[in-house]
């Protein structure tokens, strides 16, 4: 597989991407697709042939070796990254939505667009990024389960025993470089641990950020409704204090009501 390719294709994803996400595609291009290129495939190779057990029974072998690996870790570790690499690939395409969705409207409306930056993580391409972390962190995750479930650990015996059809009792098998591939297992699932914690804290940072925009937007909402509140009651006090003069009246009668207003209240 082409993997250069592939790198190139999710190099774009760095520029939508958190520190946190730029951290966990180096971690992956670095630590996993590199090693798995160069070390641990070449370390694999043609397993079979590197296979021996201690019978000359035709088809023994070949049913033992099934049976001890159901499923190449190579290969496995192959589509592992595969899948792990395409969530990111939603983030992509949701831009280029967005770009051509604003590059259309922009031709029909002149200097007018829908999107001033179309990478800006708000709306729905904050959910399709925050979507695609969970499916990655998801991802890692199932394939460390199957290479658990499969392999009955992440250790790799020296020495394996079978007594499966067609071999005629029990026998002994060897695995080639067992100590060499055992390294190898532990340091491509650390690395896959390690990326899942990555993920999680992104996540995290990225919900937290969501929170306090929310509640800060809250609190400005509640301090301008609390300043509206105290101009209108400051307004309402100066009213109350107001007295209205009937221009109509004499100044007589308006001293006479006033008297008559201050014994009403001595009384009281």
């Amino acid at each position: 597989m082409n993997w250069a390719g592939l790198e190139v294709l999710l190099g774009g994803v760095n520029k939508y991407s958190t520190v946190f996400g730029r951290v966990w595609l180096s971690m992956v291009f670095i630590f996993r697709v590199l090693v798995f290129v160069v070390a641990a495939q070449p370390v694999w190779g043609d397993e079979t042939k590197d296979f021996v057990c201690n019978t000359a029974q035709p088809g023994c072998i070949n049913v033992c070796y099934d049976h001890i690996f159901p499923i190449s870790h190579a290969r496995l570790w192959a589509l592992q990254l595969i899948m792990v690499t395409c969530p990111s690939l939603l983030v992509v395409a949701h831009v280029k939505f967005r770009e051509q969705k604003n590059q259309k409207y922009t031709q029909l409306h002149t200097g007018e667009y829908l999107y001033a930056n179309p990478g800006r993580k708000r709306g729905g391409l904050w959910y399709t990024y925050l979507i695609s972390l969970i499916f990655k962190a998801a991802i890692d995750g199932a394939f460390l389960y199957i290479l658990y479930y499969v392999n009955d650990g992440y250790g790799l015996p020296s020495l394996s025993k079978c007594s499966l059809n067609p071999c005629p009792n029990m026998v002994d098998c060897f695995i080639s470089r067992p100590t060499e591939k055992r390294i190898f297992i532990i340091f491509m699932v650390v690395t896959s641990a390690l990326c899942i914690l990555m993920c999680i804290i992104e996540i995290v940072y990225l919900l937290c950020k969501r929170c306090h925009k929310l509640l800060r937007k809250r609190l400005d909402k509640e301090h301008m409704q609390s300043i509206e509140g105290h101009e209108l009651h400051v307004l309402s006090q100066s009213r109350a204090k107001y007295t209205r003069v009937d221009p109509t009246v004499s100044s007589t009668q308006s001293l006479n009501k006033f008297k008559k207003d201050v014994a009403i209240s001595e009384m009281g």
